[in-house]
């Protein structure tokens, strides 16, 4: 067999060589772009503040709604999550109750959902029924039955308000109750929000109802939510720091008046000279508490002796 007939090594390398490239171009084209966006961040038990609050608000919710719906067994929290507006709202059963609302100075609006298995078992036991989940697609809410949940969600909105409130100053208010999910975006579907589980307990048939924030809702109030020291105020710890506060000694002063002077002219004044503030009855001057401009007052008098009226306090920073 002659020489010709056997390959060399360096043209056995090269074939191989020219292989591996083409095997390794076919791997690299299967290869996709992985979008980072798509990934839901669920964080369970990252709020305790969040936590907090609704523990609180489950057990006095409970009490309160006792008296509207007595067959209304317990209410627990379930969980709090984050994902996307589009998955939370993908998940709820149609017929639903979308109630929208806005927690001022918070920014943004909120969604309160009763979920559609609670709202008909609700109904059902309200009127003698059993408590018993039953198909509900394709079936809509009567003017009686949209009564009967708005009752409900009232109900939740106000003991809500008061909970909160003992955290942090707000005022609740119910915009609107949707039947169609289409018209309760309350934020954009790939955007994140924090999800509010709890269980509804209806004569032994649990149904859930859902709490939507838009996750920037929270941010003006961030260590309040993440925080987790948390809790009730002492009413009379705070009494007693308020009655301290008010028997302080604090400096005050009024300014009449501000002029430039150059160095040269004040070594010139002498005794007896005088000198023209610029001022008069209309004019606008500043209270100064422990070196703080605190209020613009005018010049008066009262009796024999110079007063100011206070106009209005100055904000801060």
């Amino acid at each position: 067999m002659a020489d010709q007939d056997f390959l060399s090594q360096d043209e056995i390398d090269a074939l191989l060589g020219s292989d591996g490239e083409k095997e390794s171009e076919e791997e690299s084209s299967e290869i996709a772009p992985f979008d980072f966006n798509e990934i839901e961040n669920i964080k369970i038990g990252g709020l305790p503040g969040l936590e907090i609050i609704y523990e609180k608000w489950v057990k006095q919710f409970r009490d309160e709604i006792k008296k509207v719906i007595p067959k209304i067994n317990t209410v627990t929290k379930e969980n709090i999550h984050i994902t996307r507006f589009n998955t939370f709202m993908s998940k709820i059963p149609l017929p639903s109750s979308y109630t929208n609302i806005t927690m001022k100075p918070l920014p943004e609006s909120a969604l309160f959902v009763v979920d559609a298995r609670l709202a008909f078992v609700m109904i059902s036991v309200i009127f003698g029924g059993p408590a018993k989940p039953f198909k509900v697609e394709g079936r809509e809410f009567t003017k009686l039955e949209i009564k009967i949940i708005g009752d409900f969600v009232d109900t939740a909105i106000k003991v809500l308000e008061d909970i909160w409130r003992s955290f942090y100053p707000i005022e609740i208010n119910k915009k609107s109750i949707e039947l169609n999910p289409s018209l309760a975006r309350i934020t954009s579907g790939n955007e994140k929000v924090v999800v509010v589980e709890c269980l509804v307990d209806v004569d032994g048939y649990e149904a859930p109802i859902f709490f939507c924030f838009p996750q920037g809702m929270f941010l003006p109030i961030r260590d309040i939510i993440y925080s987790e020291f948390i809790g009730e105020e002492n009413k009379s710890w705070k009494d007693r720091l308020k009655k301290r506060l008010k028997s302080l000694d604090v400096n005050l002063k009024l300014e009449l008046g501000k002029e430039k002077y150059l160095l040269k002219e004040i070594l010139k004044w002498q005794k007896g000279d005088e000198l023209i503030l610029n001022i008069d009855k209309d004019s606008d001057l500043t209270i100064v508490v422990e070196n703080e401009p605190k209020f613009i007052c005018k010049l008066g008098k009262v009796k024999n002796r110079y007063a100011a009226m206070i106009e209005k306090p100055i904000k801060g920073e």
